[in-house]
């Protein structure tokens, strides 16, 4: 699968499954490695991180704690600059570290206010693993503490960042053509530059 067409977007190869794995398993390391000893409460946020958080988890293979929040500020592909809490975090924070678990950062903005509000809300620490990181795109002062693969401001789709409401595509067709052992693609620029 070199190129795929999504509605009317053409898309290539841009991150294999095997280099998803590796970034994954170095990210646990980390990961495990500062934690070791304590209790943390990891926070997938939903939807796009939920492949993520599910093989980050098993890679760090320990029992910890788990729920999951989701935060939205995008309309379409464009960010609309306001976070709308759609479903808080489902555990009290008072006093714990928390490991925010994200597919990819673009603006920072929305992370940046979760890690703000789980702080006023008592939260002992805040950390920010993310699967992908555009800091080209950043535009706030957020510092991810784990990050999977830096990568340049394109447009993605696949392996948890699957944007199903950007692409107005129903769930079984986009899961039919990306469901695919974890690839990551970026849109197909064309020699016209389009």
């Amino acid at each position: 699968m070199d190129r795929i067409r999504l509605k009317d977007k053409e898309f290539e190869l841009f991150i294999p499954e095997e280099e998803i794995k590796e970034a994954i398993a170095k990210v646990a390391e980390r990961i495990r490695a500062d934690v070791e000893g304590t209790h943390p409460l990891f926070v997938g946020i939903l939807n796009g991180a939920f492949m993520f958080t599910a093989e980050l988890m098993r890679q760090l293979n320990e029992p910890y704690e788990i729920t999951f929040a989701r935060y939205s500020s995008y309309k379409g592909t464009s960010t609309t600059g306001v976070v709308r809490e759609i479903m808080p975090v489902q555990a009290d924070v008072k006093g714990r570290t928390l490991i925010l678990i994200e597919d990819i950062i673009d603006t920072g903005f929305t992370m940046q206010y979760v890690m703000d509000k789980l702080r006023k809300d008592g939260a002992a620490d805040v950390k920010l693993a993310t699967m992908l990181f555009k800091p080209d795109s950043l535009k706030c002062d957020l510092k991810p503490d784990y990050i999977g693969i830096r990568i340049p401001s394109d447009f993605i789709v696949g392996y948890g960042p699957v944007l199903y409401t950007h692409l107005t595509l129903p769930t079984s067709e986009l899961v039919g053509v990306l469901g695919v052992g974890g690839v990551l693609l970026k849109k197909h620029q064309s020699q016209a530059g389009t």
